[in-house]
């Protein structure tokens, strides 16, 4: 008998390891690691994972059977099931979520409640309740208000409640129609049809000259210009038969790529390809971190390292950290690839994900562009992997399970000997530390590409503009240069790192705040959709026109957001043609690309947006960059707010000047004087890096040291309290003398989605008693996860609050 181990969906403790079934008869040989089966557990019909394929098993009761498989071949490779058994131990979740995680949305288990009758009913509860049926869907019993009569049901044994496994993953097909008949047939029918019958003559001398080859309706009109009633005869007729032929749902079917050869490389660029490209041809594991400054040709790097990998019969993998960068990065992988290229980002549809998904897992795909979660592409025989903008904290997954997607990209290099390029102009410092010890490889492109000065920097003190009473959100010095740009027909882009309108509204009369009723946070004010937003649980609600509290009219609308900016803007440059990107402008489908390309085609003067335009935007009239406010992150309650600052400053001043037109940068702060604005004028980044390093080697924090974030939530206030310090107890009790606990403390918005959270912060550089414990923490919060109580264990956060 084969016993296929099996990893069941039940996130959980007790279910965390792989589980023995019995693979029927008549599925012996032909199930396969990584496949996805229907199993019975308990009561219920879910889904698992097959991790091994074993002929013993050391359950001594009668194994259950497998009922099915869900996929004709493994949804996860061999390399990507033992992924998900590291990354389990290793950021603390379970391994179903872990599986789970490497798959297109379509491909992750939905259950439906079914309830069926499992011992007699009198016929008035039979008719009445189940209408003679003997199963009836949750939703059925829902919309017809009877679940109160059901529960005494179930308490009294006569229900069950069944949970079914629906399938969602599913092909998209086309109807086509084909031949079978043998030519004499074909001949005969042509021959006894009327002289009048042109369409069907036209349709038999198609058929004839197709080969039984497959055609949909709309290609026999293109192509022979037969209607689709006539296909109809034609079927009726028997000349035809009809099926379905699957297709790809392509997300760049309307797009044209025009192509591109690979240009020729600057010296520095060539000495960085060759170095790079060593580690390709020897297969060797060699983590690079390609430093080089805004428009040093980073991208053309990465392209021709690509096609080396390429030419070698490999594939490669090239991670971008949001949507507003994919765009023009397909562009160029597209242009210089071909159809060769898949792209997977969350912008697509539940259906172009999983054609994609398919794309590269039948092999159809050399090379993969993407965010954070391509770093789980099914692609074989890996040759490189890229993460491009490596600092960028969105490669970080707030949501269990908390992968890095730098430390899966390290993980799949070691698995695939293969190099690991980590680029970005301002890499952060836990990598350029790991350089400076030789444990990564630094590369560096110190000049720009085509030789030009990088962009001069102006820094504008805002309390000066106060005390010259301009109370606008531009000072005089930014208002002077956008009207010079706009009268050379040049382009500006403007920076804010906020969106709405308003940070909150107060009542002038008593001081009301208007606060998310979930959330401890002021509610801010969207202009477009006439309503206060909550930007952490969703809430929203009508701008008042009237104080909750003392029935006044007067209120002020504090703090500045990117509608309000674009209004001002609008006023101060009425002939100026402005663009925003922000999340509320690019929700819809295409959003980001449709702001990109408008802007890129000069139908914009103005792109006015928050950081996702600060990064991979190459346009060669952009001669201007503002920055409104470049304090925004600088306050934030984090030790990484100053390198942050510098990043995005340094990399959204690099979007001017990248072409033949010099650039100038104007900067507007209330903090001019911080030392993360002054290097990012001079675009230091070793100045940055040696001042941010010494004070982080004071405080203890990254790279000096480890950190383990532990947070606990809970409905009822006292209850969350009360864990976090129970386990500040058990950490205390565990953890080596020279382990620092920072907390037990409120988390830096104390009430979210009505949750109550608490926090401790671990810093440590040598703790072997830490993981045991953190595991143990977990494994018995599952006890308490149904009362509410949620603990969740971050290593390596990136964000506190």
């Amino acid at each position: 008998m084969q016993i296929a181990k099996v990893i069941v969906d039940i996130p959980a403790m007790q279910t965390n390891r792989p589980f023995d079934y019995a693979i029927p008869p008549a599925m012996e040989h032909k199930l396969g690691k990584g496949m996805r089966v229907e199993v019975p557990f308990n009561k219920r019909i879910i889904q698992g994972f097959i991790t091994e394929i074993s002929d013993h098993t050391d359950f001594e009761g009668e194994l259950k059977e497998i009922i099915q498989p869900l996929d004709i071949e493994p949804a996860l490779t061999e390399e990507l099931l033992l992924l998900g058994e590291e990354m389990a131990e290793t950021v603390y979740a379970y391994r179903i979520h872990c599986y789970q995680t490497m798959l297109p949305p379509l491909m992750k288990a939905k259950y439906e409640k079914e309830i069926e009758i499992v011992d007699e009913l009198d016929e008035e509860t039979f008719y009445g309740l189940f209408q003679g049926k003997n199963k009836m869907s949750w939703e059925n019993a829902v919309d017809r208000g009877i679940l109160p009569r059901l529960i005494e049901l179930k308490r009294s044994g006569k229900i069950e409640v069944n949970y079914i496994l629906k399938n969602q993953a599913k092909a998209k097909t086309v109807q086509v129609y084909y031949s079978d008949l043998e030519m004499d047939s074909l001949e005969d029918a042509y021959r006894s049809l009327k002289k009048s019958a042109k369409q069907q003559q036209a349709l038999l001398v198609a058929i004839m000259s197709m080969n039984g080859t497959p055609l949909t309706s709309k290609e026999y009109k293109d192509q022979f210009e037969i209607a689709s009633s006539t296909i109809r005869t034609g079927v009726e007729k028997g000349w035809l038969k009809a099926a379905d032929r699957e297709i790809l749902r392509d997300p760049f079917k309307d797009r044209q790529f025009k192509k591109t050869e690979a240009m020729a490389l600057s010296d520095e660029q060539t000495a960085a390809f060759q170095m790079m490209c060593a580690s390709i041809k020897e297969e060797r594991h060699e983590i690079f971190l390609l430093q080089g400054v805004t428009g040093s040709g980073k991208t053309e790097v990465y392209l021709q390292l690509i096609a080396e990998v390429i030419k070698q019969g490999k594939t490669a993998l090239m991670l971008v950290p949001e949507i507003a960068l994919t765009p023009q990065m397909v562009n160029h992988f597209k242009s210089r690839f071909g159809n060769r290229v898949a792209v997977m980002h969350s912008a697509l549809s539940s259906g172009e994900k999983y054609d994609e998904w398919r794309k590269i897992h039948r092999g159809d795909a050399d090379v993969v562009v993407g965010a954070r979660s391509s770093i789980f592409a099914p692609v074989e025989n890996l040759g490189i992997i890229i993460m491009d903008e490596e600092h960028e904290s969105t490669y970080k997954q707030d949501e269990n399970p908390k992968y890095h997607a730098r430390n899966v990209a390290i993980w799949r290099g070691q698995h695939n000997h293969c190099p690991v390029v980590l680029g970005s102009a301002t890499p952060s410092l836990e990598s350029r530390a790991r350089a400076q010890k030789k444990v990564y490889t630094l590369v560096e492109l110190k000049g720009r590409f085509n030789q030009r000065a990088l962009p001069q920097v102006e820094i504008v003190d805002m309390r000066d503009e106060f005390k010259a009473n301009n109370r606008s959100s531009f000072s005089m010095v930014l208002q002077e240069k956008i009207t010079d740009r706009l009268q050379k027909k040049q382009q500006v882009v403007l920076m804010l790192n906020k969106r709405g309108y308003s940070s909150f509204i107060m009542c002038r009369d008593c001081g009301f705040v208007l606060e998310c009723p979930n959330c401890d946070i002021s509610l801010t004010l969207h202009m477009d959709s006439k309503t206060m937003k909550c930007h952490y649980c969703g809430h929203e609600e009508e701008i008042p026109h009237t104080c909750p509290k003392c029935k006044g009219h007067n209120f002020r609308y504090y703090g500045t957001g990117t509608q309000k900016i674009e209004e001002e803007l609008q006023t101060l440059f009425p002939e100026a043609r402005i663009l925003r990107m922000d999340v509320d402008t690019t929700r819809k489908k295409g959003g980001h690309e449709a702001i990109l390309s408008a802007f890129g085609r000069g139908e914009a003067d103005i792109l006015l947006g928050t950081q996702m335009i600060a990064k991979g935007l190459d346009f060669p009239n952009i001669t201007l960059v503002g920055v409104i406010n470049a304090d925004t992150s600088l306050g934030l309650p984090d030790f990484r707010s100053s390198e942050r600052t510098f990043q995005l400053l340094t990399q959204v001043s690099g979007r001017a000047g990248r072409a033949e037109l010099s650039g100038e940068v104007v900067v507007q702060s209330y903090n001019p004087d911080h030392y993360a604005i002054l290097f990012a004028q001079q675009h230091n980044y070793e100045g940055f890096y040696r001042t941010e390093m010494s004070l982080r080697h004071k405080a203890g924090y990254p790279p000096y040291f480890y950190t383990a974030l532990i947070s606990v939530s809970n409905p009822d206030e006292k209850k969350a309290q009360q864990k976090i310090y129970e386990i500040h107890e058990i950490l205390q009790n565990k953890l080596e003398p020279d382990t620092i606990m920072l907390g037990p403390s409120k988390g830096s918005i104390a009430r979210v989605n009505n949750r109550y959270y608490f926090q401790i912060l671990v810093k440590y550089k040598q703790e072997t008693k830490l993981h045991p414990a953190l595991k143990q923490i977990l494994d018995e919060s599952q006890k308490e996860n149904a009362r509410g109580l949620y603990i969740s264990i971050d290593s390596e956060p990136v964000n506190f609050f």
